[in-house]
């Protein structure tokens, strides 16, 4: 009942093959990396470990 019309759940896409990526400059450090989506202008972009340091803590 709570999934979507293609298979996935929770209006995630199926895993229909290898994703996209996006060359990019993380906001934080400045290292080239790479991530899998295409990347909107005026938002900020991190490389893994930086994300890390940004991600929200868990609410439980």
């Amino acid at each position: 009942m709570y999934g979507n019309k293609k298979g996935g759940s929770y209006g995630r896409p199926r895993n229909d093959g290898p994703r996209e990526m996006s060359d990019v400059k993380c906001s934080d450090c400045g290292c080239q990396t790479q991530v899998p989506f295409k990347p909107t202008e005026g938002r900020p972009v991190y490389c893994r470990d930086c994300y890390a340091k940004h991600k929200p803590k868990d609410r439980y």
